[in-house]
């Protein structure tokens, strides 16, 4: 048996464990105060202590896991009983929504979802997320970003939202310069000490929740294995799978121990390519056993961590699915690999759906299409949102999405919107607070020594 395969062995089945709801600010979760970040991770060497960020033992002790999660289950199956098939639809999608306030008017809402501000965008389709970018009008100060949060949750009284965004660090860092500056993935990665990707991830998670965002895209878990690779390069902890699996289990608990979701990306990885999937198709020809040893072992220890989500890459591997689709679109690599080999049942979301990788050989509202039936449960930024939304509500109608399939897929949200505290009720920012907390000199003094121990 592969070192793989008995890394899938071990979390096979697990993914949903120990989903609580999130703890105060800067605790950890239960069961998980004392846990080695490198737990069920390859290649871990190095014993994690949470981080001096917040984390100080879990404020759950006294609820006993099985009562949690049974509640928990119990919460998810009302809301989704009391769904219509178009609010079911709804949560499929994380558009990006344009303005730096919930009702702020802006061409580009009028002219992709026909109304003209965010809120209304929300009451129309009732979208399960909301992406945050600065190119979008989203970020402007910490006291605006907290009111657009707030305002985006007001708008979705009966679900909160999901909102998500790329803070990554380094090289991708969509909160800057509100947030405090922390070094990249490859530096954390050079330092080769797991308590430091632990305490970074949390200083992230910590800043996103004060600010209203309770989903971080992050942490990358390729392997950077092509050194002309366009994309992802720095932004991964390393060339060596051995090195970042760790590295990516202990990002996974830091986000956790902020009490927000992690998404490990891009499945099943894009490490090896040397073209950009924002502009093309890149092609990957890792035979299964490569796969298995040098792309795999970061999202087998994410998935040991119980991370929230998975990402998809829009890259294609023909060893693995000779359909000549990318992994978006694949259900070998999202059904057979991530959910039936690997374990995973939590969320898969696509990369954004407007990148060039993903949109060579179909129309944007069949690739929704395609997406869904693959294993998707999470479509990104689609460039045609209101085809899209179209084509799904078309394609559950008709049966070639089942209505049993489409459950799964919202299931699987409500459940990461449950472990996150948001199923029942959206948690308020408070700008305060997050002013207070953002670029603290606790989270300042992270960086430089995270920079310091940099090799």
């Amino acid at each position: 048996m592969t070192g793989i395969a008995v890394i899938a062995t071990m979390v096979a089945g697990c993914a949903e464990a120990g989903r609580t709801a999130p703890p105060a600010s800067g605790a950890t979760r239960a069961g998980e105060a004392s846990a080695s970040a490198d737990a069920a991770a390859p290649g871990a060497t190095t014993a994690v202590t949470p981080g001096s960020s917040g984390s100080s033992g879990s404020s759950e002790a006294a609820v006993p896991p099985a009562a949690s999660a049974t509640a928990e289950v119990a919460g998810v199956e009302g809301v989704l009983a009391s769904m219509s098939v178009e609010e079911k639809v709804g949560q499929l999608f994380m558009p990006v929504l344009y303005g730096p306030s919930a009702d702020t008017a802006s061409g580009e809402n009028q002219a992709r979802f026909g109304v003209d501000t965010p809120a209304k965008m929300i009451a129309r389709y009732r979208p399960g997320g909301v992406i945050l970018f600065p190119w979008a009008g989203n970020v402007k100060s910490v006291r605006q970003v907290v009111a657009l949060t707030n305002g985006l949750q007001k708008a979705s009284p009966e679900i909160p939202l999901l909102i998500g965004t790329d803070q990554e660090n380094g090289k991708v860092s969509r909160l800057a310069p509100l947030v405090t500056p922390l070094p990249g993935a490859s530096v954390i990665g050079s330092t080769r000490d797991l308590s430091l990707a632990r305490r970074a991830a949390e200083v992230t998670g910590t800043e996103l929740r004060a600010l209203g965002v309770n989903l971080d895209f992050a942490p990358v878990a390729d392997v950077n294995l092509n050194p002309r690779n366009p994309v992802i390069g720095p932004r991964a902890y390393g060339s060596d799978p051995k090195k970042v699996a760790p590295m990516v289990a202990a990002a996974v608990q830091g986000f956790h121990d902020a009490g927000i979701g992690a998404t490990a990306k891009h499945f099943p990885g894009h490490g090896d390519t040397g073209v950009d999937s924002h502009t093309g198709l890149p092609v990957i020809r890792h035979s299964r056993s490569q796969w298995n040893r040098l792309d795999a072992p970061p999202f087998a220890a994410a998935i040991g961590k119980d991370v929230d989500a998975i990402m998809s890459a829009h890259v294609v591997m023909p060893k693995l699915d000779p359909s000549g689709d990318p992994a978006t679109l694949s259900k070998p690599i999202l059904t057979g690999l991530l959910r039936e080999k690997l374990g995973f049942d939590g969320v898969v979301s696509t990369d954004a759906l407007d990148m060039a990788g993903v949109r060579k050989k179909y129309g944007d509202g069949e690739v929704a299409v395609r997406a869904i039936q693959a294993g998707v449960d999470l479509l990104l930024m689609p460039p045609d949102y209101r085809e899209a939304h179209r084509a799904l509500l078309a394609a559950v109608a008709s049966g070639k999405i089942s209505k049993a399939r489409l459950d799964q897929s919202v299931r699987r949200l409500l459940t990461l919107k449950a472990a996150r505290g948001l199923l029942d009720r959206a948690p308020v920012a408070d700008p305060a607070e997050a002013e207070r907390v953002l670029r603290s000199a606790e989270h300042l003094k992270v960086a430089r020594l995270i920079t310091s121990r940099a090799r």
